[in-house]
C-alpha cells in the first residue's frame, strides 16, 4: 500500500519548487499564495524536513527539496500523458508529430480548413521523421512517410501513396539542355538513398554528377528553386512549384514503395480521430485535383488554399 501525503500538497510543492515562487504556484493552481504556503508547510511537517529555505520572497529549495521536485516532476508528467491519452474529449490541443518539410509544404497550408471546422481543437505540431513509438512519445497523431508493417497498438489511416521525382528549375534546365554531363545533384542527410530509390524505380537515367548534401530536405528543395542543381523530391512537396512552373519535373514521378499516414493510438480520443478522418479528405482532395501522371506531361496544379 502507498503511504504518500495528499494530492493537493504534492502540487502545491511542485508548482512551487518549478516557478521558484509561490505567487506564480498559487496563479497557476488559481489558489492564494497563502493556501500555497500552508500546503507546503503541511507537507514538510508531515516528511520532518525543511524542503525550502531563505526568505518568503526569495525562497530556494533545499536538498531535500530538489530531491523531491525531480521525482514529483516526472510522475506529474507521466500523469498528464496517460490521462490524455485515454480522455474521450474534442477540447484542448492536439499534438500532432510530422515531418518539418511536409509540414510546411501540405499540411500547414490546409490546416485553416480543419481549424474553421474545428475551432475547439486547438492544433500543435511538432517536426520528426523518427519511428513511432506510442510507449515513448506524447503525441497524439504522427504522419509517416512508411511501409509496412504499421506502427503495433496504432490505429493507421493511409493518406497518399509516396511518389518521387526528379526537379529542378526552369533556369537550370534551359542552361543544361540536353546535356547533364555537368549536372549537380542534391541530396538530403534525411533521406540519402532517394537517388538510388528513384534509379531502380524509374526507367530513367540521370549521368553520375557532383553531389551536394544538405542537412534539412526542405533546404534542398530550396536549392533546387534557386538553380543549385536537380533533387528526387515527393510529389506532395512540390506540387504546388511544378504547377505554377517554378521546378520542371522532366522524369514523372513513380512510387517510391512507401505511403504516407496518419497513426494514433488504439485508444484515444474523439479529437484524433476527427483530425485523422479531415486528413483523409483532404488526401483525397488533393489527388482529386492535382492530376499526377508517371511522365508528368499533364500536371494541373491543386488551387491554392485560400483562407
Amino acid at each position: 500500500m502507498r503511504r504518500l501525503p495528499s494530492l493537493n500538497a504534492l502540487r502545491a510543492f511542485e508548482a512551487a519548487g518549478r516557478h521558484g515562487r509561490m505567487t506564480l504556484a498559487a496563479k497557476e493552481l488559481h489558489v492564494t499564495h497563502s493556501a500555497i504556503s500552508r500546503q507546503v508547510q503541511h507537507l514538510e511537517d508531515l516528511l520532518g524536513v525543511a524542503l525550502f529555505s531563505g526568505p518568503k520572497n526569495g525562497i530556494q529549495l533545499t536538498s531535500a527539496g530538489s530531491t523531491l521536485l525531480t521525482g514529483l516532476s516526472v510522475a506529474f508528467d507521466q500523469m498528464d500523458m496517460a490521462v490524455r491519452s485515454v480522455a474521450d474529449t474534442a477540447d484542448g490541443p492536439l499534438n500532432i508529430s510530422c515531418p518539418g518539410t511536409f509540414t510546411m509544404r501540405w499540411l500547414i497550408p490546409r490546416l485553416f480548413r480543419f481549424n474553421n471546422a474545428n475551432p475547439a481543437i486547438e492544433v500543435r505540431l511538432s517536426a520528426s521523421s523518427q519511428p513511432v513509438d506510442f510507449q515513448r512519445d506524447s503525441f497524439d497523431v504522427a504522419i509517416r512517410a512508411t511501409r509496412r508493417p504499421w506502427p503495433e497498438d496504432a490505429e493507421v489511416t493511409e493518406l497518399l501513396p509516396e511518389r518521387i521525382g526528379p526537379v529542378l528549375s526552369p533556369s537550370l534546365h534551359e542552361r543544361l539542355g540536353r546535356s547533364l554531363d555537368k549536372l549537380t545533384l542534391l541530396h538530403t542527410r534525411s533521406r540519402r538513398n532517394t537517388w538510388d530509390v528513384w534509379r531502380e524505380r524509374s526507367t530513367m537515367t540521370v549521368p553520375d554528377g557532383d553531389d551536394v548534401e544538405y542537412e534539412h530536405f526542405y533546404f534542398m528543395i530550396e536549392a533546387a528553386l534557386s538553380g543549385l542543381g536537380m533533387c528526387v523530391a515527393p510529389w506532395p512537396m512540390v506540387a504546388d512549384d511544378v504547377g505554377s512552373g517554378r521546378l520542371i519535373a522532366p522524369h514523372g514521378f513513380v512510387d517510391s514503395g512507401q505511403t504516407y499516414v496518419a497513426a494514433r493510438r488504439s485508444r484515444q480520443h474523439r479529437k484524433s480521430q476527427i483530425f485523422c478522418e479531415w486528413l483523409a479528405e483532404e488526401a483525397k482532395r488533393f489527388e482529386a485535383s492535382t492530376h499526377l501522371s508517371r511522365t508528368c506531361d499533364t500536371v494541373e496544379p491543386e488551387p491554392r488554399p485560400q483562407a
